[in-house]
């Protein structure tokens, strides 16, 4: 399924699970730095996985939820 950005190039699934994972974390009204000390992951991994540099494992996925209080469905 092709997702397309405002300018229509395709958003790749990192780039769109980033986009999600940074409206949760703004939501919740926190840093990334914050995200990270919560999540047990190093800010800078926070940052890539936002901008969809990263392609984010399944555990670090389960870290992050548990970081922003939210469900693995939240994410998706």
């Amino acid at each position: 399924m092709d997702i397309l950005d405002s300018n229509g190039v395709e958003l790749h699934i990192e780039k769109r699970f980033g986009n999600r994972m940074k409206e949760l974390r703004l939501a919740k009204d926190i840093s990334q730095q914050e995200l990270a000390i919560r999540s047990g992951l190093h800010r800078n991994y926070i940052s890539d996985a936002e901008r969809g540099k990263r392609n984010v494992s399944l555990k670090c996925i389960e870290k992050i939820a548990l970081g922003l209080e939210c469900t693995l469905k939240d994410l998706f």
